[in-house]
């Protein structure tokens, strides 16, 4: 399935799922803009990529800064295809800790509020600031990520799961309201995703990982970048608000 003449965003795009997802689309022959905050491993990532590609440093929570870099691909690169909503943080923890009878934690209000602003908020600044672009068009494609505990829940993720249940629930009004534009709009849903940052735990909880998978393994990233980019393509042009798990048949929590 080839993407020339595509041009497709990927925000989170210098690392983990968001890095294969950028790699698979320019395979194919799109143009990848990608944002992150992380600059060094964004210009690697564009450098793996080569000439049609394009890196920005944007903070997907703050509106005005999403503005400024839709705007500015628009005026580089003339049109916006795709846009995977793939930037996200974890900030886990129980909602309370009791011990003996006494209140000794809980998750802070500030760490709440970080993973609602990127996870959620950042999804909804990037969905408003392309969904013009794409009505004028005539068309495009709406790719956000959630995950298996936005749909099962997870111990200690109340903000995460929040966030994530809440991108679920965006899918599917979007859908309903941008259809009539020719833009549909999906959602992804990762199982246990060997990423760097799940990599980095110790052996045993892997071990623990992959033993809830009937297929006995961890997803890669380029797990999620192929069902990203079959959602995308024409091949999926009458599915819309759906989310699309990709967990190896897992169900968190058993």
């Amino acid at each position: 399935m080839s993407m020339k003449k595509k041009v497709v965003l990927v925000t989170g795009g210098a690392n983990g799922i968001g890095k294969a997802t950028a790699l698979k689309f320019a395979e194919a022959g799109a143009a990848v803009v990608i944002c992150d905050l992380n600059e060094t491993a964004g210009e690697e990532t564009i450098r793996l990529i080569g000439e049609k590609a394009a890196f920005y440093k944007v903070n997907v929570a703050n509106r005005a800064e999403v503005q400024t870099w839709v705007d500015d691909v628009v005026t580089r690169f003339g049109r916006i295809d795709v846009l995977v909503n793939n930037a996200g943080i974890l900030r886990d923890g129980q909602l309370i800790k009791f011990k003996e009878g006494q209140l000794v934690g809980q998750m802070s209000e500030e760490n709440f509020d970080q993973v609602i602003s990127i996870n959620l908020k950042g999804v909804f600044n990037c969905t408003q600031a392309v969904a013009p672009i794409m009505a004028r068009q005539g068309g495009g494609v709406i790719l956000s990520a959630t995950s298996v505990v936005g749909l099962d829940g997870n111990f200690g993720q109340t903000n995460y799961v929040a966030a994530k249940s809440g991108v679920i629930g965006m899918t599917k009004v979007w859908s309903r309201e941008l259809g009539k534009f020719g833009i549909r709009v999906n959602a992804v849903a990762p199982g246990f995703i060997a990423t760097d940052m799940i990599k980095g735990m110790p052996e045993k909880i892997l071990e623990g990982l992959k033993t809830h998978s009937p297929l006995g393994r961890m997803g890669e990233p380029r797990d999620i970048a192929n069902a990203y980019f079959f959602l995308a393509s024409d091949d999926a042009s009458f599915i819309t608000g759906e989310t699309l798990r990709v967990d190896g048949g897992v169900v968190v929590g058993t």
